[in-house]
């Protein structure tokens, strides 16, 4: 498989600092959705003929996938920066792995993964990074037992571990326990390979990118009301899903951080064209909003069955928030930067309902609270939430902030870097080519240089 170059995997560690620059001005388009690029290939691999997607985030999480793809037997050819073919072999139709597919730091990617296996009948292996080692996978691995698949793990159910999948599949009704998207999609891509009707039914309404696409695809499901906020998710099995065009929008999780750049550096006014604002997407953008952000989605489209936009951001004074918990589900990749914003805002922010946040890429309610603190800023951590007192300016920084092999707060701690009295300095920049390989490039055009110490 012929790909981007990034400097991620067994690199160098790569230190960056971010100083205070002169406002942010321009447009620029950031990185293909991570989500909707793992399904974009994954779905693509699943369908008969040859599939083209555009605007394919070209990041090693996502590149992962591709490459797990091909050991599965699915064509996979890039054919130009962002665009890629996909040779689908159908439902059912993958081949078993001759080697291990190794995921590196793709939560995501193994997840979803996992859930297209389960519905195969033959064995494999799949592992990842230090970080992704250390990620649980019961939750994935649970409703996939209960439709025949059979898992061997580490202790804790960790990766690496081994899939059988499942001769015959079995259609489940499966109650999530807490909202998840990746369960979800994990369950549904199983219930491709059973007859019948496989359904999930969510507590509250997590990210739908699987179901708008599978549909695009050309398979049927429905979703239905189940009281109190729960919503029921029903796949028709086994069905002929067909190749099809497929444009990624922007990722609105890496919007975030241009984005919170332009609100923070006085005097910067941005523009983001063609961002995914998918409306179970969008959490930031509201609480934003409530704390007094100037941001406009302009020029409103579709796009393979997702909701685009224009971002425009322009620097202001910000006021701090309660941000309830039952928004997570909408904005759980974009706490990291939301806290730094928090720090530089007038008054106090409490962000609620976070556990979840302690089992991604590194604890980063741990890892959010501590790089505050080293910055000056006052921050209280909670089991499962942080409360963080801004004074209406930028804290002190001159920080060196350990990213703990997490990409988003590697970024996160940069864009503080640009409004911080003093820069600040991330330990190991190369994690941030899992999602955004362009970052340091892209906010440099924008005015907001970052460079290694």
């Amino acid at each position: 498989m012929s790909h981007a170059q990034t400097t991620h995997g067994s690199a160098l560690v790569a230190p960056l600092r971010a100083r205070r620059p002169g406002p942010l001005k321009g447009g620029a388009r950031v990185p293909g959705d991570k989500s909707i690029s793992h399904r974009a290939l994954m779905i693509g691999g699943l369908a008969v003929g040859q599939t083209e997607i555009e605007g394919l985030l070209e990041g090693e999480d996502v590149l992962n996938t591709g490459r797990a793809l091909e050991a599965l037997g699915v064509g996979v050819t890039r054919l130009g920066s962002g665009t890629w073919r996909i040779n689908g072999v159908g439902i059912g139709g993958l081949a078993e792995p001759a080697d291990v597919l190794d995921f590196g730091n793709a939560g995501t990617g193994a997840r979803l993964m996992m859930g297209v296996l389960a519905g195969h009948a033959f064995t494999s292996f799949i592992t990842g990074d230090a970080s992704l080692r250390r990620r649980p996978m019961g939750r994935v691995i649970e409703p996939l037992r209960e439709m025949g698949a059979r898992f061997i793990s580490r202790e804790g159910h960790r990766l690496p571990l081994a899939i059988v999948g499942a001769p015959s599949p079995l259609p489940i009704r499966y109650r999530l326990p807490v909202a998840s998207a990746q369960v979800k999609s994990a369950i549904l891509f199983a219930g491709l390979s059973a007859p019948g009707h496989t359904s999930v039914i969510e507590p509250e309404p997590s990210r739908d990118h699987t179901e708008l696409m599978l549909r695009h695809f050309g398979a049927k499901i429905q979703v239905e009301a189940a009281g109190d906020g729960a919503r029921t998710i029903t796949l028709v099995g086994q069905p002929e899903l067909e190749a099809r065009h497929v444009v990624v929008p922007g990722d609105i999780s890496s919007a975030a951080f241009p984005l919170a750049a332009a609100l923070l550096v006085p005097g910067s006014d941005i523009r983001l064209p063609h961002v995914g604002v998918n409306p179970l997407r969008t959490g930031l953008i509201t609480t934003l909003l409530e704390m007094g952000a100037e941001i406009g989605l302009e020029n409103p489209r579709s796009a393979a069955g997702e909701q685009v936009a224009d971002l425009c951001a322009r620097a202001g004074r910000l006021k701090g928030v309660d941000v309830p918990a039952g928004r997570a589900p909408s904005m759980i990749d974009e706490y990291p930067i939301l806290a730094v914003i928090a720090a530089c805002a007038e008054g106090t922010t409490r962000l609620n309902g976070l556990a979840e946040l302690r089992v991604k890429e590194s604890d980063r309610l741990s890892a959010i609270a501590q790089g505050l603190s080293a910055c000056g800023v006052a921050v209280e951590e909670l089991k499962d939430g942080l409360v963080i007192e801004g004074r209406g300016r930028p804290p002190k920084g001159g920080a060196l902030i350990p990213t703990r092999l997490d990409h988003r707060i590697a970024m996160a701690f940069l864009v503080l870097g640009l409004v911080a009295e003093q820069p600040i300095t991330v330990d190991d920049g190369s994690p941030i080519a899992t999602s955004f390989p362009d970052f340091s490039a892209l906010m440099g055009g924008l005015g907001a240089p970052i460079e290694a110490p």
